[in-house]
């Protein structure tokens, strides 16, 4: 679902834009801001990203960052007065409110124009306009073609397309999920013919571990992996002392469910870490098996089939519980993935 047309004349003259992601920003939903940030800026808008939190120190050379306001307790009255102010609300990857945590009563509450532009499923009827694509691989890559369609491809720069470049490798696993199309293949390739170097895009975000977060991801691997042959399944649990204990910080956890979904005959994982006043919850699978229905079904969640995420308020021990519980009327299905 596309509103090509209302968009292209809402961004014809300059106006007081605000960009906002999701809480907990990945490089989607960073690269996906702050490159459509940069493509806004060069057609002489006003342009500011606001984050509902923070995000991992790994996305902090993405162009645009330092510009960055982080929602907080400080920063409320000047974020307000932002959203008060806004001419244009770019909503991106998500596809309902509650995703953005306290920014979600500012942007239903302001008189600017609320355009979504995403690719999960299920979206809330809140946002004026939508370009809005659930085949697609990520935000970034609608990013890409949006700026196409609007015939303003030779405007992203170098610093752009490393933003949307990093979008689209995260969201696909490093281009392995199914979601990796030709299509998604041939934006990559126009990309790189800008002038990006893939490699070092690739290290800054993966190959840039802390001692701390690589000291936690072996005792997460070694002591709290959890496999359950019976239902070709296996989880971690991460308590809140155990995040202190390896001075954890945003972002440490990323990547410990999809090991979990590598162990050999494993088609669904899950991480449940608990967060104080929630439990966060990680599902991936493989094949035809849907966390998504799963997640949204007994944990508040949603997200993509193969990968979505759920809380509880339960704390962390009857979250498990009622996962556990959850899981035999899963067997049969599990059990028939290929």
């Amino acid at each position: 679902m596309h509103d090509f047309d209302a968009i292209r004349d809402l961004i014809e003259k300059p106006q007081t834009v605000l960009i906002t992601t999701h809480l907990n920003p990945d490089a989607d939903a960073m690269g996906s801001s702050l490159g459509l940030a940069g493509y806004l800026k060069k057609r002489n808008h006003r342009v500011t990203v606001v984050a509902p939190t923070d995000y991992p120190e790994n996305l902090n050379w993405l162009s645009g960052n330092d510009e960055v306001l982080v929602f907080d307790e400080k920063k409320r009255v000047e974020i307000t007065k932002l959203f008060e102010q806004a001419d244009v609300i770019f909503c991106l990857d998500f596809s309902v409110l509650n995703r953005i945590r306290d920014l979600e009563p500012l942007v239903r509450q302001s008189r600017a124009k609320k355009v979504m532009i995403d690719h999960h499923l299920e979206p809330e009827a809140f946002a004026d306009f939508v370009y809005w694509d659930t085949t697609a691989a990520a935000t970034a890559q609608l990013i890409f073609q949006l700026i196409a369609q609007l015939g303003d491809q030779s405007l992203i720069d170098i610093p752009m397309a490393e933003c949307l470049y990093a979008g689209i490798m995260t969201d696909t696993g490093s281009f392995r999920h199914a979601s990796t199309t030709g299509a998604v293949h041939r934006v990559v390739a126009e990309l790189i013919d800008i002038g990006i170097e893939v490699s070092p895009i690739h290290r800054r975000i993966y190959d840039n571990i802390s001692l701390d977060k690589m000291r936690f991801t072996g005792y997460a691997l070694s002591e709290k992996l959890v496999v359950l042959p019976e239902y070709r399944f296996a989880y971690i649990t991460i308590t809140d002392a155990e995040l202190k204990r390896f001075r954890s910080k945003m972002g440490d956890t990323e990547g410990l469910v999809n090991q979990a979904l590598a162990v050999e005959g494993v088609v669904m994982a899950a991480i449940l870490i608990d967060r104080g006043d929630e439990v966060k919850m990680s599902f991936r699978s493989v094949g035809d098996f849907s966390v998504r229905d799963l997640a949204s079904q007994h944990f508040n969640g949603g997200g993509h089939k193969n990968a979505a995420g759920g809380r509880t308020t339960l704390g962390l021990k009857k979250t498990e519980e009622k996962l556990l519980n959850v899981l035999p009327a899963y067997q049969g299905q599990l059990l028939e993935v290929v």
